[in-house]
């Protein structure tokens, strides 16, 4: 990759290795459902404007039953449920967890190309399957070894979280040809009203501490509005196959955040989890010999899948 497109990835892989520690700090004194409404309400005054400009927004008419449905996959619950299971789990541990992502994904796109031919490129094989059940078993590892009987509902809450990113990674596809910065804008946009009763209805009654506000100001300015633009540019500089490896970046950045600025515990459990989560990943979506990913179009709009 260029000098620039480095730059982007390691940017990437530390925007979006953050907000585990933010959320853990802001759901200690703000309610989850108010915290999701500002960091939308956030990315939607930043981000929506740039979309009406540019005129974004127009081509999203004929998708708005699948903007509700992604915006729900991949905003509404997950981000809600996210921050409810981090007022009982450590950062370090829900950002590990969340590495799960590609796995189901995988799993997801197995069931959707069944019934296609055997040389499908994305079918399973046996080194795939093999990957799958190292990435799976590092789950097990982490959870069985490092959550308390009593947290095990915070679990669930994460693994939907998991399976809702997976979804809306093949909801985003089926948006052929609409500028990404609209679906991003619009689907703020569509979480930030959905939230606004239920966000105003559990505001603090004091004023949080700085430490509170400061996490949610950065959740919904760099985390949310700048992680998507820097994102799309990290796309256009590389393409798609190449910015989705930042995901086996953000755990290690998230764990090594709560292990250094909150004290969290960091056990040889937790390190050999996310090798198996990581390596489990790496070759349970891997892409055929011979066969090029998939790209994102370089004008900006979705590519398909």
């Amino acid at each position: 990759m260029s000098t620039r497109g480095w730059l982007l990835f390691a940017a990437m892989g530390v925007i979006w290795g953050i907000p585990y520690l933010l959320i853990k700090i802001a759901v200690g004194e703000i309610a989850p459902s108010t915290l999701v409404l500002a960091r939308t309400a956030i990315g939607t005054a930043l981000l929506l404007p740039i979309a009406l400009v540019r005129g974004d927004l127009r081509a999203l008419r004929p998708y708005i039953g699948l903007l509700v449905a992604y915006t729900f996959v991949e905003v509404i619950a997950p981000w809600l449920l996210l921050s409810h299971a981090e007022t009982r789990l450590s950062s370090s541990l829900s950002g590990m967890l969340i590495a799960g992502v590609p796995l189901v994904g995988a799993v997801l796109l197995w069931l959707r190309v069944a019934g296609r031919g055997p040389s499908h490129d994305d079918r399973p094989d046996a080194a795939r399957l093999v990957g799958l059940a190292l990435g799976f078993a590092g789950v097990a590892f982490v959870v069985g070894f490092n959550v308390a009987a009593d947290d095990l509902i915070a679990v669930v809450e994460v693994a939907l979280v998991v399976v809702g990113y997976a979804i809306g990674s093949i909801l985003i596809a089926q948006f052929r040809g609409v500028p990404s910065l609209g679906v991003v804008a619009a689907s703020l946009a569509l979480a930030a009203l959905v939230y606004l009763p239920l966000g105003i209805a559990q505001r603090p009654t004091v004023l949080p501490s700085v430490q509170a506000l400061a996490s949610v100001a950065i959740l919904g300015v760099v985390c949310t509005a700048l992680a998507f633009l820097v994102f799309f540019a990290l796309i256009r500089e590389v393409g798609s196959n190449r910015a989705t490896v930042i995901t086996y970046l953000n755990p290690a950045v998230a764990v090594a955040l709560g292990v250094w600025l909150l004290g969290e515990p960091f056990t040889w459990t937790i390190a050999a989890g996310f090798v198996l989560i990581a390596l489990g990943s790496f070759v349970g979506t891997r892409h055929s010999a011979g066969r090029p990913a998939p790209s994102a179009a370089p004008d900006g709009t979705v590519a398909a899948p």
